[in-house]
């Protein structure tokens, strides 16, 4: 069967150094992986583990010289998986070699997604490889825009909108964006427009974000743009960071919040996906929840951060069962290590959209609790123990979402929502009564709202 030689290099202060060798064993698809670090990346002391699950660090005499092989089975290592494009990403790598669809090897993929890709991997075709930065300047957007509409249509993309190639290739998920830096240096992932969209995407994914982060969920910078009449939602990229040589970002300071200037340097955080932090491949997501998030929090994330990383994952979910947010897979939900600590956290919060329905019941893509997916707060709280000790705890966290969530309309007005947008997604929006018994909504009101 045919092998291919890859090289992993990690973003470490000084910019990237080899991590190690990659081999793949492909013939329509991924059938092997092994993996070993480089002898002298595991004497760097700022190492990381490229993956917790499959690739840990803990041991590193135990990893030394050793050929290492994916963890429960899988095919592919998850945190190198993280750092291949997802299916937009993979649409403008095709496009760009005007090839079929899904018509490239994963080997292939893994080397187009460039050096800006998500994360603090790079992978290469030799140790000679020369970093690809990818990211347009924010100027860019309208040609970027354009070249993705094209791109979506199955039309060519001419030389003068080439910049698309560069920007969009390590973006994940299904829709259409890119990567730009606007003008202070800072790195956003800008999100398009479809199509299919039946309302304004960007707004309303914007303005779900900036409630999420008053309701007390962590969130990055986010804003839309407007790009020759449409909208276009800009998150900060939170895997990257600014910090002085020799210096450290204070404890108490987001690292995504830190800013260029005095002599900083962008630095990168490594990622990976909680589809990798589980240990499942994606035909076995499906049957994963929150709870299996939990319980991969304990196991990897920093102790001391355990349990304020499950009350927010809690958090989450309860914010999605208000907002019917049923892509809540898991690529959906991002881990980020923390060189401070040093160790991996919950990242902050991403994709997230409220989903208009008519159905009285809803469910969400992950297990909320002893009811499967169903989208109520019952459920949710048939399951608190695992993310939080305490039932008062959890109840506390539904009012505090619910306390925010319930002048929703308000809030989206404030931030310049249209009457439109507002109706459009009323639909989505539960009441409390809706998604609780009669009895868990008198304990909400009483403890929470």
């Amino acid at each position: 069967m045919p092998q291919r030689e890859l090289f992993v290099f990690g973003h470490l202060s000084g910019g990237f150094v080899p991590a190690g060798r990659l081999v793949l064993t492909e013939e329509k698809e991924v059938i092997a992986s092994s993996f070993a670090y480089g002898t002298r990346y595991l004497d760097r002391p700022d190492g990381f583990e490229l993956d917790p699950v499959s690739l840990s660090l803990a041991d590193r005499q135990l990893v030394r010289g050793a050929e290492i092989f994916p963890a429960n089975q899988l095919t592919q290592f998850g945190g190198i998986r993280d750092a291949a494009p997802d299916a937009w990403g993979r649409r403008v790598l095709e496009a760009e070699r005007k090839v079929p669809a899904n018509s490239l090897t994963e080997a292939e993929y893994l080397l187009g997604a460039g050096s800006d890709r998500v994360g603090a991997l790079d992978v290469r075709a030799s140790l000679k490889s020369s970093e690809r930065p990818g990211a347009s300047s924010v100027q860019s957007l309208g040609y970027i825009l354009e070249a993705a509409e094209r791109i979506e249509q199955g039309l060519p993309v001419p030389a003068r909108l080439a910049d698309v190639f560069g920007a969009g290739t390590g973006a994940g998920g299904a829709r259409p964006k890119a990567s730009v830096r606007d003008e202070n240096g800072l790195l956003w992932l800008a999100k398009f427009p479809t199509e299919g969209d039946t309302f304004s995407v960007a707004d309303a994914e914007c303005f779900t974000l900036k409630l999420a982060k008053l309701a007390g969920l962590t969130v990055p910078e986010v804003k839309v743009l407007d790009i020759g009449g449409k909208s276009v939602m800009m998150i900060r990229r939170f895997d990257r960071y600014w910090q002085a040589a020799g210096a450290q970002v204070d404890a108490g300071v987001e690292l995504y919040e830190t800013l260029p200037g005095e002599r900083r340097d962008e630095q990168r955080l490594p990622f990976v996906s909680g589809l990798t932090l589980v240990g499942c491949d994606e035909f076995e997501s499906r049957l994963k929840g929150y709870g299996d998030l939990a319980r991969s929090v304990r196991a990897h994330a920093h102790p001391t951060l355990t349990r304020a990383n499950n009350e927010e994952l809690f958090g989450r979910m309860v914010f999605n069962i208000f907002v019917s947010n049923d892509d809540d897979h898991l690529r959906n939900h991002g881990f980020v290590r923390d060189p401070r600590l040093p160790g991996w956290r919950l990242s902050p919060l991403y994709d997230v959209v409220p989903r208009p329905g008519v159905a009285f019941e809803r469910y969400l893509h992950l297990q909320v609790g002893k009811q499967g997916k169903l989208a109520t707060l019952d459920n949710a709280m048939s399951a608190y123990s695992a993310f939080v000790p305490q039932r008062t705890t959890a109840v506390a966290i539904l009012g505090r979402i619910w306390g925010e969530l319930r002048q929703w309309k308000a809030r989206f007005e404030g931030m310049g929502s249209t009457g439109k947008l507002l109706d459009r997604l009323s639909p989505a929006f539960r009441d409390l009564s809706d998604i609780c018994s009669p009895a868990l909504e008198s304990e909400i009101r009483r403890g929470g709202g």
